[in-house]
């Protein structure tokens, strides 16, 4: 049984799709250790300590340098004895330590179907803002790995959404969430506990 634990910084809506598929019976070889925030206000810790999930906080802010963060932060995960790390909705950049440390076993949701509106400053409602100014009539949602660039690493999952007449970025933001990334990430976490994702030359096979 593979340890999960689940980076948050919000609401925490991907952390109950999570939580709803763990209790569907739909991760069948891994479960949610630990919630961690950024925030400590955030209402996905609520959500966590709702279903009896440990939780912790741990604010950049609270450290001088980056790398005493980054440093702190993957000691945190080791004592977790985190098998994955799902990052939903958190906010703050990894560093080079959690992501060397964790190669391959961190998973990260993207509101856009890679390599489009993907990258630096990519995220939240920006994403889905500059989809609409490019009239693309299909957009979505990737679970992928990450590694040291910005929405770079190996895709694990993807799955389109279609964009229709009259929406706005907050309506396309619900549609993404509701069709692809509630379904997506929760897939790609049972297929990583289940040990069905191989990741080779940058790109992933998953096995039936």
């Amino acid at each position: 049984m593979k340890n999960i634990v689940v980076l948050v910084s919000g609401g925490g809506t991907n952390l109950q799709a999570l939580i709803d598929a763990q209790n569907r019976g739909d991760i069948k070889n891994g479960k949610i250790t630990c919630v961690i925030s950024s925030n400590p206000n955030a209402y996905a810790l609520e959500r966590a300590k709702n279903n009896g999930i440990d939780t912790a906080v741990i604010r950049r802010k609270d450290f001088d340098k980056f790398e005493s963060y980054d440093s702190s932060l993957t000691t945190l995960l080791q004592l977790k004895n985190a098998d994955l790390v799902v990052l939903a909705g958190f906010m703050t950049i990894l560093g080079r330590q959690v992501i060397k440390t964790f190669e391959n076993r961190i998973i990260n949701i993207h509101p856009a179907l890679i390599p489009s509106f993907c990258g630096e400053g990519y995220y939240g409602l920006r994403v889905h803002e500059e989809a609409l100014k490019k009239g693309v009539k299909v957009t979505g949602a990737t679970a992928h790995f990450v590694n040291e660039i910005c929405d770079g690493g190996p895709i694990i999952l993807q799955k389109a959404v279609e964009v229709q007449d009259g929406d706005t970025p907050e309506i396309l933001q619900k549609r993404v969430m509701e069709q692809a990334e509630w379904k997506i990430l929760p897939h790609a976490v049972a297929l990583f506990c289940e040990d069905k994702i191989i990741v080779k030359d940058g790109k992933t096979q998953i096995l039936d």
